[in-house]
């Protein structure tokens, strides 16, 4: 299983949690630092389309820890519900193409 992690500690608003993201999961120059983007960028993990630097297997899962969450979640109230929302979207697009869930969320 491929894994990504993001440190709570270092994501204190939004577009902090966006340069995490670039960096972790590799998100082109373009990537527009907003969850529309977000989401776009991790419906292409078993694409060959470059929008992150990971590439899943049919069935492989990419795990998102998020550790010290509760850092997080009181510095930026909102977020975590916000990734575990869009983490459910993405899903949701594999399964419509007939396809296994990409994402999990693991909280530490």
């Amino acid at each position: 299983m491929a894994t990504v992690s993001l440190d709570g500690q270092a994501i204190t608003d939004w577009p902090s949690f966006h340069r995490e993201c670039r960096a972790a999961f590799g998100f082109p120059d373009f990537y527009g630092c907003n969850m529309d983007a977000w989401i776009d960028c991790l419906s292409y993990l078993r694409d060959d389309e470059g929008m992150t630097k990971f590439r899943l297997a049919a069935n492989e899962i990419l795990q998102i820890d998020v550790l010290h969450a509760d850092a997080l979640r009181s510095s930026v109230p909102g977020l975590l519900d916000a990734l575990e929302e869009c983490i459910a979207l993405i899903n949701e697009r594999y399964a419509d193409y007939g396809e296994k869930p990409a994402l999990s969320l693991k909280l530490h």
